[in-house]
């Protein structure tokens, strides 16, 4: 529940909570949340500018309630023995216990937030959010793998995803030939395969992957006129209206990037790297939002999603491979 969402919503109506479920719904679930949400945009456009307040509820996003309360009773998984607090202990225990339910090993449990219903909105016949059905098709549901096992490894509430460099690299396998020149020209491949994540890499539309093959000089400097790129991306425009285009790598599948370019007289080695922008999508949408004026009170906050989606990008693996000489 960062900036960049509170950006938005602030615009919005504050008795209008339809549109605010839109995005509260994952984002911010607790019904106490919807409250404070509708609060604090009603107070907004009261504020004097600069105006600090002490953090609101919603603004604390996906707190523990919302997975592990319902109807004020606390709820988690058994122990890791299959064991659960018996009646006669639980005065004593934090929270007066809890109640064991195995939904929470279940991928199911994730699909909540992270699968469109069958009658959701698609793009090119495809569900906008389709992780857990991309992960259900997968090798990786088939062994029993489940979004928790990688996600929250040893129960751990970390949700590491493509915002992080070492979930990402242990999701894919990326092997690059040595570069060879034949006729004048630098050949190079860099194969890329998502052997770790069971659902499309990446799964969503906000995330973009670019990998990359250029020529440098001896000093390290890139030469003109001799990069390639390939694009991982579900892409989409800012209205969401149609699909562009989609080459992202499913569970088991992979991405070729073939090289070939003139050597450039200069060229002293060949660089690959494959770069991630987590929030591609968002800092696109923030840009516009700024450029076109369309932020109105939540400027401010716009202003910062936007710096905070630019410095998340990072680079997930590269290689120099020394050109042969000429």
């Amino acid at each position: 529940m960062g900036p960049g969402l509170m950006g938005q919503l602030v615009e919005m109506d504050a008795e209008d909570r339809d549109a605010h479920q839109d995005c509260i719904r994952c984002h911010a679930p607790l019904a106490e949340q919807a409250d404070a949400l509708a609060a604090a945009i009603a107070d907004s456009g009261r504020r004097p500018p600069g105006h600090a307040s002490a953090r609101a509820l919603h603004e604390e996003g996906l707190v523990c309630a919302a997975c592990h309360v319902r109807a004020h009773q606390r709820f988690g998984p058994p122990r890791r023995d299959g064991s659960a607090p018996d009646a006669a202990a639980r005065p004593a225990l934090p929270h007066n216990g809890f109640t064991a339910s195995p939904a929470f090993e279940d991928s199911r449990f994730c699909a909540a937030c992270h699968q469109f219903e069958p009658d959701g909105f698609t793009l090119a016949g495809k569900l906008l959010e389709n992780t857990y059905e991309e992960w259900k098709g997968s090798r990786h549901a088939r062994e029993g793998r489940t979004c928790q096992s990688c996600h929250m490894p040893e129960r751990r509430h970390l949700w590491r995803g493509i915002h992080d460099r070492q979930a990402t690299r242990a999701a894919l396998t990326i092997e690059a030939q040595p570069p060879r020149i034949a006729e004048g020209k630098v050949a190079a491949r860099l194969r890329i395969r998502n052997t770790g994540a069971g659902h499309h890499f990446p799964t969503y539309v906000t995330p973009r992957a670019v990998a990359e093959i250029w020529q440098e000089d001896a000093a390290g400097s890139a030469l003109a006129s001799t990069r390639a790129e390939l694009v991982l991306q579900r892409q989409v425009p800012l209205d969401l209206s149609r699909e562009i285009s989609d080459t992202r790598i499913p569970a088991d599948g992979e991405a070729l990037l073939d090289y070939a370019r003139a050597r450039h007289p200069r060229a002293a080695v060949l660089r690959l790297r494959l770069r991630i922008e987590p929030d591609a999508f968002y800092a696109d949408l923030y840009r516009s939002l700024l450029e076109e004026d369309g932020a109105g009170r939540g400027r401010a906050m716009i202003r910062a999603a936007l710096g905070r989606a630019e410095a998340s990008a990072f680079v997930a693996w590269e290689a120099r491979k020394p050109l042969p000489a000429p």
